[in-house]
């Protein structure tokens, strides 16, 4: 694979929302890109997800539940209010005492339904500013890709202590 195909599906990976920097940053140093030029690379195509899913949500949002009362999606106004509510309710306690830190520690740590997407629509179900959700986000996908970066390179490392250098 060339590195311009590579890099290319390396982004659309760390764009995605279940992959994001999980599959990425692997993919990229199995495919030959060096850790050091994978991890900053798909930090910053992850980094985008936040103003992209911000005006997403905005937008369609906007379309669905209109902006005067009479207009709008009735059954959407129904559902999103009592959606809006329940998670509100659910994740107020949490939000007062971390604030938008606590969205950069969820966005930060590495797991399946963790990641940029995620902490963006929490953030926005919250009604966190746009400013301090993309903050937030960015710090997450900081140590999340220096999580999953240390886990490569450190797997790497370990499997070739295992395997015998003549038979690479």
């Amino acid at each position: 694979m060339s590195t311009a195909v590579c890099l290319f599906w390396t982004a659309v990976l760390s764009f995605m929302p279940i992959s994001e920097l999980r599959g990425a940053i692997p993919f990229a140093v199995a495919n030959g890109i060096p850790w050091y030029w994978a991890f900053p690379f798909t930090v910053l195509c992850n980094i985008l997800v936040a103003p992209v899913c911000w005006i997403f949500l905005a937008t369609v949002h906007k379309l669905l539940y209109g902006t005067e009362p009479e207009k709008g999606i009735t059954w959407y106004k129904n559902v999103f209010d009592r959606f809006i509510e329940r998670a509100r309710k659910k994740l107020s306690a949490g939000f007062e005492k971390w604030g938008w830190l606590g969205i950069a520690v969820f966005v930060g740590i590495p797991l399946p339904l963790t990641g940029a997407w995620t902490g963006t629509l929490g953030a926005w179900v919250l009604g966190v500013s746009r400013r301090r959700t993309i903050l937030a986000v960015i710090l997450g996908v900081i140590v999340s890709g220096t999580i999953v970066s240390a886990v490569v390179i450190l797997g790497i490392e370990g499997f070739n202590i295992f395997v015998n250098k003549k038979w690479r």
